[in-house]
């Protein structure tokens, strides 16, 4: 009888911090072979998390992961904070701040103003530190040899830009967004539109269309949910 996982399910995961997307997809797949003694599963995620951000990962096995693509076209939604007067190489913490700029002349409405100027249809360059592909090679291949590179712009949609707590230099803000935007690149130019520089704090991916992250489960009690699912034990 087939494993009902390889069969097909989709699975809400909240990704914690400092794990890639591929961790929590490996991590899945042994799980998988050494507890649930199914050798080979067929599994992927609709949409990468940098390994410093957190939230909703959706999880794809079996013949659910002809529906990866439908997953990732999906709208999404992040929550987290700029830091506004220095930017790093990578928009994020996984780099140091190597530059600062001034922040005197920045407003609670000048703020407001960039978040504004930044909605609905924009202009993005991607950042070099991403797996966009550019002549066969990923781009953070030529960042780390720091070799300079043409990105071309690609055009993103920002449905909601909301900014939800002003505390210099943090900024909150609430994004929802479409397929691939990077809330890195959006800190980036957030920071030139005031006239200064911004780098991304923190992130938190809230929701990929109708599904949120208060409806997924950590890795821990997905694993937990397995066993009992398994052995005929209810869910928690």
């Amino acid at each position: 009888m087939e494993h009902f996982l390889t069969e097909g399910q989709f699975f809400l995961i909240d990704k914690p911090m400092g794990w890639t997307s591929f961790d929590v997809v490996n991590l899945m797949r042994n799980f998988a072979k050494r507890e649930l003694g199914i050798p080979k599963l067929k599994i992927g995620h609709a949409g990468t998390l940098d390994p410093l951000a957190t939230g909703l990962l959706i999880i794809c096995t079996g013949s659910f992961t002809k529906k990866i693509d439908q997953f990732q076209d999906m709208e999404k939604e992040y929550t987290g904070t700029f830091c506004i007067g220095q930017t790093t190489p990578s928009y994020d913490l996984e780099k140091e701040p190597d530059t600062d700029y001034p922040t005197d002349h920045i407003t609670p409405a000048l703020l407001q103003q960039a978040a504004l100027g930044l909605t609905g249809d924009i202009s993005q360059v991607p950042p070099i530190f991403s797996a966009i592909k550019m002549g066969g090679k990923r781009l953070y291949k030529f960042a780390r040899k720091k070799v300079d590179v043409e990105i071309q712009p690609r055009m993103v949609s920002i449905k909601t830009f909301e900014l939800t707590g002003i505390a210099m230099p943090l900024v909150d803000f609430r994004v929802i967004c479409s397929k691939g935007t990077y809330i890195r690149a959006l800190a980036r130019d957030f920071g030139l539109a005031v006239n200064s520089g911004a780098y991304l704090y923190s992130l938190r991916r809230t929701a990929i269309g109708e599904f949120t992250v208060k409806q997924a489960l950590t890795v821990d009690s997905w694993k937990e949910n397995m066993k009992k699912r398994t052995s005929g034990l209810p869910e928690i």
